[in-house]
């Protein structure tokens, strides 16, 4: 299907480009959200007769998103959730619960401004994109952690999956020699005090 854009979409082109898209993404995504029109005669005309006012708008909102880059470009925001041992998440952390996160940090922020390239399932500090603005993005670190603690000793630098693991090992390691230790020498005796009993 051929469309005019009505504004910048990533990935297909500036505001008045005439591009061809497949049928669905053009009647699911780019026709409701009012980003294009079908390419017909009369919407080109009624397209270029409006351009001014929509190149207009678009300025606006830009300078708009631009104001809100330079607060919040870099922020950190902390988001808990549970996790087992290994730092693993029981679950994700969702687009909506990124945008929760910045709304409470101060930020109106919503779920389809952020964009996940991946799916974030451990725990630690995830660098995240949120589109602003067709034109315009900021980047902010989201910080999954346990507990607040946990949240303030990963922004401090500390990869506790990692330390964990360690103490976990040094812990288990320590375990095992001192039963090792202790074994031999009850079986040792044991058959020693028998036939000294004999």
């Amino acid at each position: 299907m051929q469309v005019v854009l009505l504004e910048r979409v990533e990935k297909l082109g500036q505001m008045g480009d005439v591009v061809k898209v497949k049928d669905g993404f053009a009647r699911n995504f780019l026709l409701p959200q009012k980003k294009a029109l079908r390419a017909t005669k009369a919407n080109i005309e009624r397209f270029e007769s409006q351009r001014a006012q929509l190149e207009a708008r678009n300025l606006e909102l830009k300078k708009e998103a631009e104001q809100v880059h330079a607060k919040v470009n870099g922020q950190a925001f902390i988001v808990l959730r549970q996790a087992g041992e290994t730092g693993i998440l029981y679950g994700s952390v969702s687009t909506r619960d990124i945008a929760n996160a910045m709304t409470d940090g101060g930020f109106t922020t919503a779920r389809n401004q952020v964009v996940l390239d991946k799916p974030i399932k451990t725990i630690g500090l995830h660098e995240i994109r949120v589109v602003l603005h067709p034109e315009v993005s900021a980047m902010i670190t989201i910080n999954v952690a346990r507990t607040a603690e946990e949240a303030e000793r990963q922004a401090a630098g500390e990869d506790l999956t990692q330390r964990r693991d360690e103490e976990e090992e040094a812990v288990e390691a320590a375990e095992f020699f001192e039963s090792e230790e202790l074994a031999p020498h009850d079986e040792e005796e044991a058959p020693a005090e028998a036939e000294a009993k004999d």
